[in-house]
């Protein structure tokens, strides 16, 4: 086995491009009911005007330029290609911190966090806050798949990305993410905890409210999060989990449609943005969500993307083994769970928590100024 690292840069050939302009320009849209809106899924309108910026405004040489901008590697972990960006800080004393995106995610969701984590010096923060990021593609993704394997699930993804930061010469690393990024981040804490500083999340599903038996023992102010946790989550696992299932069971007959389809890939990648957040409004830059729907598009990597799901062990959110890494939380209230202190304490080691007033499942696109500045306090407080 090899431990090469390579550098990358990202250059998708002409062709691509014209073919993806060309299926846009051939789709054929399905009809929708009158007054349906987004009950039953993203609005034919709102998909098409997305699809034609995708097809005539969109510049994704551009988007190319500013990924290059920093600096990518492929490295081959157990048997897949893994891809990531590694910034190392100028400042001495900067700890390295690995940053993990999920789904529908790509490395785009961090590229505004990446200067002023890695050099808040010049983003007028304190020198003393530095952090080197390594932000991978996770296996299956973008620049990093397809897997060949099915099996990746985020046990063996925490595994490989342990091994990367060997590579590294990271001995000793934070971690941070949400969505898979957070469940993988646990992973490493779980599988690693001597190597792990500590571990700052977005999401902690364990620590939602599930039933009415989780609010016993709650009182006050964490007793009334606690129903709304529960309120949340119980309409969420209504309305919102179809895709969850689908790509945890049939992704693969799910592909045809999203490998063949650049429609059919914008249109369910671009509604869980605004659901995920719990919006109808476009927080995040259309350009932003065109280039991480591009990421897919251009690398194929839709099913390896949506295998993730199949190779869970267990149950999303069910309780797993005790967290005893230092572990931060940053809650922000329109994502599509609310975890509660008091259930995070039973299975994690808390030592930070923060709640914010605004934000979504999308931080670093949503809310970037108060999640760089809650990731800053989080590893601060652990040096």
């Amino acid at each position: 086995m090899t431990s090469e690292i390579t550098p990358f840069r990202i250059d998708v050939p002409q062709a691509d491009l014209d073919d993806l302009r060309a299926r846009l320009a051939n789709t054929r849209w399905p009809d929708q009911p009158a007054g349906a809106g987004w009950r039953l899924g993203a609005p034919v309108g709102y998909v098409r005007e997305l699809a034609e910026h995708w097809r005539t405004s969109f510049d994704w040489r551009a988007q190319e330029e500013r990924l290059n901008g920093f600096p990518q590697f492929t490295t081959t972990i157990d048997g897949t290609n893994v891809h990531f960006l590694h910034v190392v800080s100028q400042e001495p004393a900067a700890a390295p911190v690995l940053l993990t995106h999920g789904w529908p995610g790509s490395i785009v969701e961090f590229l505004d966090v990446i200067g002023p984590l890695t050099d808040p010096r010049a983003y007028g923060g304190d020198p003393a806050d530095a952090l080197t990021v390594v932000v991978p593609s996770i296996p299956g993704y973008g620049f990093s798949g397809p897997t060949p394997t099915p099996d990746w699930g985020p046990d063996r993804i925490a595994r490989a990305f342990a091994e990367l930061m060997t590579r590294l010469g990271y001995p000793r690393f934070g971690a941070h993410g949400g969505d898979w990024g957070a469940t993988i981040s646990r992973e490493l804490a779980i599988q690693f905890p001597e190597r792990l500083l500590g571990i700052h999340v977005t999401m902690l599903p364990s620590a939602v409210v599930r039933s009415e038996a989780d609010l016993d023992g709650l009182e006050g102010p964490e007793l009334e999060k606690g129903q709304r946790s529960l309120a949340k989550g119980t309409k969420f696992s209504r309305e919102g989990t179809a895709y969850a299932m689908l790509q945890a069971t049939k992704p693969q007959t799910l592909a045809y449609g999203l490998h063949d389809s650049p429609a059919g890939q914008l249109a369910w990648i671009a509604e869980k943005f605004r659901s995920f957040s719990n919006t109808t409004e476009d927080l995040i830059d259309r350009d932003d969500l065109l280039a991480d729907v591009s990421i897919y598009w251009f690398t194929q990597t839709a099913n390896s993307a949506g295998r993730l799901y199949a190779a869970l062990k267990g149950s999303w959110g069910g309780p797993g083994p005790a967290n005893t890494v230092p572990t931060g939380v940053a809650v922000f209230p329109d994502d599509i769970g609310l975890p509660i202190r008091t259930l995070a304490e039973r299975t994690d080691k808390i030592v930070h928590w923060s709640e914010f007033p605004s934000g979504g499942h999308f931080p670093a696109l949503e809310e970037p100024d108060a999640l760089i500045g809650d990731i800053r306090a989080f590893f601060r407080a652990l040096r």
